[in-house]
């Protein structure tokens, strides 16, 4: 998971300074004469796929659906190389978003300061669910939108499930992302080494609540079995809420941006209550937002 400079909406986030995570193409890798190489290179694309789409807030609809349907193809891809088991289980779910994790930016309170105009405390923080809750909406739509458009088309049966392991993915790493600077916002830092801090995250999305640093084996360099198996059931659950964008034509678009506006608010909610209370910051009363202190 990095963290750092605010990231420029044209530019891949990427788990090395100077890289660019996501190409921009949308025909499939050539076949390489390297035995895996292929699919370790359409392994690592995922990765940056999802970090790109997680990042940037301004990008406009039809790029968003076209890195969706590349992120889906080579899904389908590694899907098949999981195995039928692996996906029906979660487990593959899991292992793309671990091995995304390190492509999700996370930017500190000063960089979320400077480009949300210098706001602070519960107003930044409105701000950010605001942005979150808007990027899982239009994924939703997207996924939706993309589904109109084939939903009489033999092919649906096929790309179906990649598609909405793709909107799963992403809506994942917005929402982790969203929990990792909302911890920034209120003071509640994470340290360590970014293996260390992307577990603690994904964790605390599998969990739906905030990071307490107080609580004994908070931080680890990597998920248990217990954080694993809760990530798996989470994926699910969210896998479960993208089938809706599967309805005939704009009515899977309507209903699953309307899901996921409910759900990402309702993450929000739960994981700024936890912060106000390890912060020691009062909740706001109505009409009353009150400034949090300096992390």
């Amino acid at each position: 998971m990095t963290e750092g400079p605010e990231h420029q909406p044209d530019h891949a986030p990427s788990a090395e300074p100077g890289r660019d995570a996501a190409p921009h193409r949308d025909a499939a890798p050539h076949q390489a004469s390297g035995g895996d190489e292929v699919p370790d290179r359409e392994d690592a694309e995922i990765g940056e796929l999802i970090g790109r789409l997680a990042a940037d807030d301004s990008m406009d609809r039809e790029t968003r659906g076209r890195l969706l349907g590349r992120l889906a193809r080579l899904l389908g891809g590694s899907a098949r190389r999981a195995g039928a088991t692996g996906v029906a289980r979660g487990r593959w779910l899991g292992d793309l978003l671990i091995a995304a994790a390190p492509h999700i930016p996370v930017r500190d309170v000063e960089t979320l300061r400077a480009h949300h105009h210098g706001l602070s405390g519960e107003d930044l923080a409105d701000n950010l669910v605001r942005v979150a809750v808007n990027g899982t909406t239009a994924v939703g739509a997207a996924g939706g939108a993309l589904a109109a458009v084939q939903f009489t088309a033999p092919p649906l049966l096929l790309s179906a499930p990649a598609q909405l392991a793709a909107e799963t993915l992403v809506i994942a790493a917005i929402e982790v992302k969203l929990i990792a600077e909302l911890h920034e916002v209120y003071g509640v830092r994470v340290h360590g080494s970014g293996a260390t801090r992307a577990a603690a995250f994904l964790t605390s999305w599998a969990r739906q609540r905030g990071i307490n640093p107080l609580e004994t084996g908070t931080f680890t360099n990597a998920l248990g079995s217990a954080a694993k198996v809760a990530l798996r059931k989470r994926l699910l659950r969210t896998l479960g809420r993208s089938m809706t964008t599967m309805g005939p034509f704009l009515t899977g678009a309507a209903a699953g941006a309307a899901l996921n506006r409910t759900a990402t608010k309702k993450l929000a909610t739960s994981v700024r209550d936890d912060l106000r209370r390890t912060a020691g910051a009062p909740a706001p009363l109505p009409g009353e937002p009150p400034a949090l202190g300096s992390p």
